[in-house]
C-alpha cells in the first residue's frame, strides 16, 4: 500500500519541524557555529540532502527559527499584560525576560541576518505582532503621536539593554531598576514625571 499525498505532506512537516527543533537546540547548547548540515544530519539521522531538500542553508534555518521565535514572543507579551497593570512594564518585561531564556532564538530574531525586515508589510505576520504589542503597550501609555518611530526607539533600548547585559558591560543585578527607568522615562510627559 502506497503512501498518500497528505501523508508524505505530513512526513514532510514533521521533519521540516525536527530539523528545526533540533537546530535549536544546538544553538541553545552549543552555539550558532555548531549548527551545521553535518551536525544537524547525525542527529536527526538524515542524509545531508534531506536536510536541503527542506532548506537550501543556514539562513534558511535562522529564518525558521525567527519565525518560530516570533510566534513565541507575542503570546508571552499577551499572557503579561493580562496580569500586570502597566502594559508597558509587562511588554517590556516579557521582551527580555524571553530574550534572556532564548539566547539562540534571540539572535536569530534580531541579530542574525534574515530576509526578514521588520518595517516591510510583506514579512510574515508573526514579525509584525510582537512590535505591534509594543506599539500598542507604548500607545496605550504615551498616546499615538510618532507611534511607530516611538516604538523602534523602545524596541532599540530593550534590545540595547539585553544586549549589553549578556555580554556583562552593563551589571546583571541593576537589570530591574534600568528597566524600570526605561518605562519611567517613556511615560514621562503622559502623567510618568519629567524626562529632566
Amino acid at each position: 500500500m502506497g503512501t498518500t499525498a497528505s501523508q508524505r505532506e505530513r512526513q514532510r512537516a514533521e521533519r521540516h519541524r525536527l530539523i528545526v527543533d533540533t537546530a535549536r537546540e544546538l544553538a541553545e547548547t552549543s552555539g550558532w557555529d555548531a549548527v551545521t548540515s553535518r551536525r544537524l544530519a547525525e542527529r536527526i539521522e538524515y542524509s545531508q540532502l534531506v536536510l536541503y531538500s527542506h532548506f537550501s542553508g543556514k539562513d534558511s534555518i535562522v529564518r525558521a527559527m525567527a519565525l518560530q521565535g516570533s510566534e513565541e514572543l507575542a503570546p508571552l507579551m499577551r499572557e503579561r499584560v493580562a496580569a500586570e497593570p502597566s502594559a508597558l512594564t509587562a511588554t517590556a518585561a516579557a521582551y527580555v525576560e524571553f530574550a534572556s531564556r532564548h539566547l539562540a532564538l534571540h539572535d536569530a530574531m534580531f541579530q542574525l541576518t534574515t530576509e526578514y525586515p521588520f518595517a516591510d508589510e510583506a514579512s510574515p505576520p508573526a514579525l509584525h505582532e510582537g512590535f505591534g504589542l509594543l506599539r500598542d503597550a507604548l500607545a496605550a501609555a504615551t498616546g499615538p503621536d510618532d507611534i511607530d518611530l516611538r516604538t523602534e526607539l523602545f524596541w532599540s533600548a530593550l534590545h540595547g539593554l539585553v544586549t549589553l547585559t549578556r555580554s556583562g558591560r552593563l551589571p546583571a543585578e541593576a537589570h530591574e531598576e534600568r528597566l524600570a527607568l526605561l518605562v519611567a522615562q517613556l511615560s514621562a510627559g503622559q502623567g510618568g514625571g519629567s524626562c529632566r
